[in-house]
């Protein structure tokens, strides 16, 4: 695993409007994540763990400080160039799998290189290797609705892959799965961090979730408490 930073953040602060109110969310943020870590973000409701996903991945965007990924300060890109950084450097797996329930797992998977220039028989190629990496080959065609919560999860994973982005994030990947298939999701999730080197950076509130990471990292009331490595 390499100890170079892949996302570095300085003093970063957020906050939003609610009515006439201004609600700190984040305050003075500090954190430098190295790249092929598994992190997990951890801190109880209301905490802003998924408002500092959301500032890393580029969906949404700090009010002040600086947040490098890769070097890049995405803060300063305009919409549309974040827009694009976003969709070739950040892979997304939701707790509720977020996939079109009127496509195939294959299509579901394929989707987000159909903006791409790869030839549909280079795509065909991509789609399968990373559904046999997430053992899925043998459900390529069958709608999410037809597949088990654990089963629409690692097709999630697999779409999330398919752009080889730089930096995956996981906004409580397990919350929405038996103990069983969350086990087999977070294994997954360690075998991409372990073999592939994939930097994750993965929200949750349950321990038994955030063992599965490298190195833990809580927030309380927006202000980061601690950091542990593994």
């Amino acid at each position: 695993m390499s100890t170079a930073p892949l996302v570095q953040i300085s003093h970063v602060a957020k906050s939003y409007r609610r009515g006439v109110q201004t609600v700190p969310v984040l305050t003075d943020i500090t954190l430098s994540i190295a790249e092929g870590d598994f992190v997990a973000l951890m801190g109880p409701s209301g905490s802003g763990k998924s408002t500092l996903l959301n500032l890393i991945a580029g969906i949404d965007r700090p009010d002040s400080g600086e947040l490098l990924v890769g070097g890049l300060d995405i803060t300063r890109l305009p919409e549309a160039a974040l827009a694009d950084w976003r969709a070739s450097h950040v892979g997304f797996i939701f707790q509720f799998y977020n996939l079109m329930p009127v496509l195939t797992a294959f299509e579901n998977v394929e989707l987000p290189l159909m903006l791409t220039r790869l030839s549909r028989a280079e795509r065909r190629e991509r789609v399968a290797m990373v559904l046999d990496m997430v053992n899925m080959s043998e459900r390529t065609s069958h709608y999410p609705s037809e597949l088990s919560g654990g089963q629409q999860q690692r097709v999630a994973i697999a779409r999330a892959l398919i752009t080889d982005p730089q930096l995956i994030v996981a906004d409580e990947p397990t919350g929405d799965l038996d103990r069983t298939s969350a086990g087999e999701v977070l294994t997954m999730m360690q075998r991409l961090n372990e073999r592939l080197g994939k930097t994750i950076i993965m929200v949750t509130h349950d321990a038994h979730a955030a063992n599965a990471a490298r190195a833990l990292v809580h927030l309380e009331k927006g202000e980061l408490i601690d950091g542990e490595a593994r």
